[in-house]
């Protein structure tokens, strides 16, 4: 099959370098989604497809990446793939309003800006300021857990909340924690842990485990909330698809005055006995309506991951529907 040319109108060598990646990192990314091998050849840029459908894709995928380029946005792979599937989903106008005017939620612990990097997780910090309880739904990878975690630092970092809670319920999930060696701590921990690498990304391990120390930060199993109210609080309940109705009921009734509480989970990975039904998908039902809550539905097309993972979901989705 002859190699196909693809337009693009770079602007400069800046302009092109950045667009194709670092040892055409860019490019392999686009080759895993599209299904097709694209190479360069001085600047300009060929692909070996007939299809004219993936051509205007590409053509159009590049003229995005170009001009948020030229807007001195660095792009990296994630943001390759999420301009690439929205060029897909005809939203580029909304695509290029997010990135030109996202805000920065704060920074890593190397002075890094952390930004929304879907619509929807802007949304989803647009959903917290307004209201003092929210949930998010949906696949993982979408960023649901991350992003609360390290908008609750920039709260505290702010002085808007005194503490930050973070919990989840400990279901096994097929593996016995009876059985595990250690205290309850121990065998809790790795359960934990996606939360515990966030905190290390914002803040480093000493200032977390400082923190922590000090109870300004509190990691803990569901079951550890029972009888408190939680004031001036960031409380993140991660992996709530694993609560029943009654432990969610517990958990929601925590909530305290000037306090902000982030409820997420993917409903599609209930790890809970047959016929129970899942706390998670009981509340959001019962509660979407209710003024001061808001339900965040993230969606495959907010997993910025591997390229693959948006395969594999497809096939599952695919295998079980």
């Amino acid at each position: 099959m002859d190699f196909k040319p693809i337009k693009t109108a770079f602007k400069n060598i800046h302009t092109f370098s950045e667009v194709i990646g670092v040892h055409d990192r860019h490019l392999n990314v686009l080759n895993s989604l599209f299904n097709v091998t694209i190479f360069t050849k001085g600047e300009a840029i060929y692909v070996n497809t007939d299809n004219p459908e993936i051509i205007a894709w590409l053509e159009a995928t590049f003229e995005t990446l170009i001009r948020l380029v030229n807007a001195d946005i660095h792009i990296s792979e994630r943001d390759v793939i999420y301009v690439a599937k929205m060029v897909q989903e005809n939203d580029v106008d909304t695509l290029l309003d997010h990135y030109l005017k996202r805000v920065e939620i704060t920074k890593t612990l190397t002075g890094k800006p952390i930004y929304a990097k879907t619509i929807n997780q802007q949304r989803y910090i647009e959903a917290i300021e307004k209201n003092d309880l929210v949930f998010s739904t949906g696949p993982a990878g979408t960023g649901k857990t991350y992003v609360a975690v390290v908008h609750a630092v920039s709260k505290l970092k702010n002085g808007d909340i005194r503490k930050i809670i973070l919990t989840r319920p400990a279901v096994e999930a097929g593996e016995n924690l009876g059985f595990l060696p250690g205290d309850l701590k121990e065998k809790i921990d790795p359960y934990l842990r996606p939360l515990y690498d966030a905190l290390y990304e914002v803040l480093g391990r000493k200032q977390t485990d400082d923190l922590i120390e000090k109870g300004v930060i509190e990691i803990a199993p569901l079951a550890y909330m029972r009888g408190r109210t939680l004031n001036d609080a960031y409380v993140i309940l991660d992996e709530a698809q694993n609560t029943t109705q009654g432990q969610m009921k517990l958990f929601l009734t925590r909530l305290g005055f000037h306090s902000k509480m982030v409820v997420t989970g993917d409903i599609t990975q209930i790890d809970l006995p047959p016929k129970t039904v899942s706390g998670l998908i009981h509340a959001t039902q019962l509660l979407e309506n209710v003024k001061g809550i808001n339900v965040v539905r993230f969606e495959r097309i907010d997993v910025i991951r591997h390229p693959l993972i948006q395969k594999i979901l497809a096939r599952y989705d695919d295998e079980y529907h």
